[in-house]
């Protein structure tokens, strides 16, 4: 059942970056509707994206390309050694889907205790979130759904981790004002978005609230895999500082 999952994810993956999957897998997508592998078949592949068609094609002011107000130091750094690799076809939005579809897949390494795989699979999609970002401003490909997707993304993964490790690990308050944070950040998000027609990017403290958490979910599962309870003490202040930085991006959104 979690081998066939794995599977289909992957090639969901491929398919979502715009890789083709037959040079990956001898059998992707079946003409019979089924895979070989258990994983995506052509009816459903063909329903997915016929609704994604659908909801750009309802929504194209989305989708169009915004200028970058501004390029980063560190997204000059990014793209020298990690986007010049990727092809134009793969864009921020399919790196953020990718980050999406990943999230399933660390969930259940870490549910099952394959915490080793999990922190570096964690740690790999993570860092997607740089990609995205950074490819959005060095390509000029900023849209105003990524502004929304990216977080909603990012608290996917995080939220995720916090149902698994925060409270079994950590004091129940701190996993509960942590989710409790994210769900303002969500609701403000689409209060933003439906009520005042606006969409906000991330702010620093937002940044540096993600950044904090990342490195947090990070020390716990090197405390679990290298047996080192101190790590856990260190993750729960950085998770504590992660919730000033939640604070102050929510009031300088004028929350």
């Amino acid at each position: 059942m979690i081998e066939g999952s794995f599977e289909a994810n992957i090639q969901w993956f491929l398919i979502i970056l715009g890789i083709p999957t037959n040079l990956f897998f001898k059998r992707s997508l079946s003409a019979q509707g089924g895979s070989a592998l258990g994983g995506v078949s052509t009816r459903d592949y063909s329903k997915h994206m016929g609704r994604i068609k659908y909801f750009v094609k309802k929504h194209p002011d989305l989708f169009n390309y915004l200028p970058a107000e501004e390029v980063h130091l560190h997204d000059r750094w990014m793209n020298s050694f990690f986007l010049r690799f990727f092809p134009a076809s793969v864009t921020p939005n399919r790196v953020t889907a990718f980050r999406v579809l990943a999230t399933p897949i660390v969930f259940l390494l870490i549910l099952y205790g394959y915490y080793k795989l999990g922190a570096l699979c964690f740690v790999l999609v993570a860092f997607t979130d740089a990609i995205d970002g950074s490819m959005a401003r060095i390509r000029n490909q900023i849209t105003k759904f990524g502004m929304l997707f990216d977080p909603l993304a990012d608290k996917l993964l995080i939220g995720s981790m916090v149902l698994l490790l925060v409270f079994k690990y950590f004091n129940f308050w701190l996993g509960f004002v942590i989710l409790g944070l994210e769900i303002i950040f969500i609701l403000s998000a689409l209060v933003a978005k439906y009520k005042f027609k606006t969409v906000k990017m991330a702010n620093l403290w937002g940044k540096l609230k993600m950044i904090l958490q990342v490195l947090a979910v990070c020390l716990t599962l090197f405390a679990l895999v290298w047996e080192i309870p101190y790590l856990l003490t260190v993750a729960a202040w950085v998770f504590g500082l992660a919730i000033g930085f939640a604070v102050l991006s929510l009031f300088s959104q004028g929350i």
